[in-house]
């Protein structure tokens, strides 16, 4: 059975806080629900469709303006739309949030000093060596949601447990429904 119900989950946080590693797991259960599902990851969008942007505020906002279209669309026609993205800016996450029916805010939180430690790529290290410029957190801010739908505190919520938040509050919204288990 298809779930046609379209939505835009909009995973916002710091770089290592677990936007993507969350919305890896929420596709699948989306998709045991009966929902077509698209996942728009930032470094992946940056790559393929926005290639040429640089870490300014101007082109940041684009790369959310962006990501915030193809996300609209999708969602219009029945897809559930996982957005992993930092998007450090509060005004280019509402402009995106007033064009999109559906909407539900994710505020991915953890602390820098979590995702410094959960950093693979060193890319905190180097940034607080001054070596990485405009590094959102670092030397360059990031404005957490004023009024997210759902916080998921990764630095003490296991993944499983953040999924699950999920999961709940969108059938208690009555965008997805529970499985047959």
């Amino acid at each position: 059975m298809t779930n046609d119900r379209g939505f835009v989950l909009w995973l916002t946080g710091l770089s290592g806080a677990g936007k993507s590693t969350v919305a890896a797991k929420l596709g699948p259960a989306l998709a045991e629900r009966g929902h077509r599902v698209e996942l728009l990851d930032g470094d992946e969008v940056r790559t393929n469709l926005c290639q040429g942007l640089g870490f300014s505020r101007q082109d940041r906002d684009t790369n959310i303006a962006r990501i915030g279209y193809v996300a609209a669309k999708l969602s219009k026609h029945g897809v559930a739309v996982l957005v992993a993205a930092i998007s450090p800016y509060r005004e280019a996450r509402d402009q995106v949030r007033a064009t999109v029916d559906n909407f539900v805010e994710v505020h991915v939180a953890a602390p820098v000093s979590t995702c410094a430690q959960r950093d693979p790529k060193g890319l905190y290290a180097k940034a607080l060596a001054g070596q990485i410029t405009n590094f959102t957190g670092i030397s360059d801010p990031y404005q957490p949601p004023l009024a997210p739908e759902i916080v998921l505190h990764t630095e003490h919520q296991s993944v499983d447990d953040s999924v699950h938040q999920v999961i709940t509050w969108l059938e208690t919204n009555q965008l997805t429904t529970p499985t047959d288990r």
